[in-house]
């Protein structure tokens, strides 16, 4: 009568193969529909917009921004200063005298900020010939002037560097034999082309002490492979911009008078 009666063990037996059939069968469904269900980029898809003089104009928004254009171009026009001389960056083999303009703008206007701040003096200045874009005409010079010369955001910091490291800069200018615009220092090459005299704030290089170099943000992480200056012992930002610094220079200046001197010639 109980012959084909199951007893609970073979029950259990059957409920524990049920749920391990049905956990595998779910995981692999899952598996598969993850791959099923996952976004693939088929396909992308672009379109040229060519913006030429066949856009018309919306004189809504140019008559809004108008005045502002009119106030900019006069600011920008104003006469801030007189130029004596026509200024190009290659009017000389070594030092020219738009680059002894900028480099000496760069110390005049950066020492007072960096001695309220730190009670120490710039040493000298060393900035890049590729940094000058555009020749100062005879003239009257505007704040547009400094922005065609400097069109750039370079802003000053001033680093304090070893002896070790103002002799790999001497090493680098006498190499390079480039005008890169200097300030508080002089080069002498001899007719070789090796340093024959080196004056830094009209003192020989000494060995024992730190130097503060004024230049831009851009030099000072490695621009025009100037390596010398990377690692500095201390850095001091003076946020004040290159360009910003000649047209408060032009501002407080009625003549501007610069020229070629002897602070980086081949003797």
């Amino acid at each position: 009568m109980h012959k084909n009666r199951r007893s609970p063990y073979h029950n259990n037996i059957g409920i524990t193969h049920f749920v391990i059939f049905i956990t595998i069968t779910l995981f692999f469904s899952c598996k598969r529909g993850d791959v099923v269900t996952e976004p693939q980029i088929s396909r992308i898809e672009g379109k040229e917009i060519n913006i030429n003089d066949s856009i018309t104009e919306d004189k809504t928004i140019e008559e809004f921004i108008q005045p502002f254009r009119e106030h900019i171009d006069e600011d920008l026009s104003a006469p801030l200063a007189y130029n004596s001389a026509n200024l190009s960056k290659t009017d000389g083999e070594l030092n020219t005298a738009i680059g002894n303009l900028m480099a000496d703008i760069v110390m005049q206007k950066s020492q007072p900020v960096f001695k309220r701040r730190t009670g120490k003096n710039i040493d000298a200045v060393l900035l890049n010939f590729g940094g000058i874009r555009a020749t100062m005409a005879k003239g009257d010079v505007t704040a547009r002037t400094a922005y065609e010369v400097m069109p750039f955001e370079n802003a000053i910091v001033v680093l304090e560097l070893t002896a070790d490291k103002v002799q790999q800069l001497t090493a680098y200018l006498a190499k390079a034999k480039t005008a890169h615009p200097v300030s508080g220092m002089q080069l002498v090459l001899d007719n070789d082309g090796k340093v024959k005299k080196f004056l830094i704030a009209g003192k020989p290089l000494d060995k024992n002490r730190h130097y503060y170099i004024a230049t831009s943000d851009y030099l000072m992480n490695g621009g025009d492979h100037m390596d010398f200056f990377l690692n500095p012992v201390s850095t001091t930002p003076l946020d004040y911009r290159i360009r910003n610094a000649m047209i408060d220079y032009f501002t407080e200046t009625d003549t501007i008078r610069t020229q070629q001197d002897d602070r980086f010639i081949r003797d």
